[in-house]
């Protein structure tokens, strides 16, 4: 045996192994997040996407509904609230569904706040995310062509 088959088939179990272990390993990279660049009277001014939806009163709850995501939700519709309670909001829902204290605790928020919640389905709102979806304002619930949306019997 030479001095490379040790390492080949040592504690780790292979090279093969070793190959499994880094793959798992790697880190995991953060999502991008756009930047808008505005001009205003006074120069240039950079939004995330995501401020900059806020500003014109619209809320994304994108992704399974769990409580670091219901707590987001919550703090934005405060928020677009104390601007102004009579503007209404709108929330677009793309949700797999989630965690049921997590969605009725952003369930109850909706129907705290005194504005309107305009809600728009883009992808899918399922379980929670449909639950969310019925939770706005009668009249103005929306479905864009080919979402889909599904509810437990």
């Amino acid at each position: 045996m030479g001095p490379g088959a040790a390492v080949g088939r040592g504690l780790w179990g292979g090279v093969g192994a070793v190959r499994r272990l880094l793959h798992c390993a790697a880190p995991a990279r953060a999502p991008l997040i756009p930047i808008v660049v505005e001009q205003t009277g006074r120069g240039e001014r950079a939004y995330d996407i995501y401020s900059r939806l806020l500003r014109e009163r619209i809320v994304c709850v994108m992704g399974p509904i769990d409580d670091s995501l219901a707590s987001l939700v919550i703090a934005q519709l405060l928020f677009l609230q104390s601007e102004s309670n009579k503007k209404p909001i709108h929330m677009y829902i793309n949700s797999p569904g989630g965690a049921v204290t997590s969605g009725l605790a952003i369930y109850d928020t909706m129907q705290y706040v005194l504005n309107p919640v305009c809600t728009w389905c883009v992808g899918q709102a399922a379980s929670m995310g449909s639950l969310l979806l019925a939770a706005g304002q009668p009249g103005m619930r929306h479905a864009l062509p080919n979402a889909r949306i599904m509810v437990h019997q």
